[in-house]
């Protein structure tokens, strides 16, 4: 399956391109960005290296995941990103991650690109639950993530180690049901 070009008022996500290693670079190695981010890239050279290695992965394909670019539809920078992972072992379930500019915070993005790419993964894709992973220091994602109606499955105790420390991990979901009657 090809990767979805996702539209919505303001928005269209699509797979990155390699002219975006440099806005992906400046926003993903941002201090403010990355602080709950697993990938910071240390160069952009890296960014060009993480883009080019989604180019053989087919969306939707088990046991990989796939980063979608967010990009201002009228004019179509790169405001950030969003990350789909779809697990090995349960076809209808998909993880999802959200990144946006510093620049760009703030203004809904975010809101609008996690609600976009849920409304493909329920409509077109027919996936049973949608869940993310959070940490419970990280307000503004959790806030996001109960806009998009999802809501907090789990609360595990120090189970990540994460930038030299044990740290707390907080699952959100959502099921097709639940998105189907918001």
């Amino acid at each position: 399956m090809p990767a979805p070009e996702i539209l919505t008022e303001r928005l269209v996500l699509t797979p990155f391109l390699r002219g975006d290693a440099p806005a992906l670079f400046d926003y993903r190695s941002d201090p403010e960005v990355c602080r709950y981010q697993m990938w910071v890239p240390r160069s952009g050279e890296e960014a060009l290296h993480f883009i080019d290695g989604f180019q053989s992965v087919v969306f939707d394909t088990p046991g990989t995941w796939f980063q979608l670019g967010i990009r201002l539809r009228d004019i179509g920078p790169l405001v950030g990103d969003l990350g789909v992972h779809f697990p090995p072992d349960e076809p209808l379930q998909v993880e999802i991650g959200v990144t946006v500019a510093r620049g760009h915070q703030g203004r809904g993005f975010g809101t609008e690109a996690v609600r976009g790419l849920l409304g493909h993964l329920f409509g077109p894709l027919q996936k049973h639950r949608v869940f993310a992973s959070v940490d419970p220091r990280n307000r503004a994602s959790m806030a996001l993530l109960k806009r998009v109606g999802m809501r907090q499955e789990a609360h595990f105790r120090e189970s990540l180690w994460f930038k030299g420390e044990w740290v707390d991990d907080l699952v959100f979901a959502i099921l097709q049901w639940e998105w189907n009657g918001r």
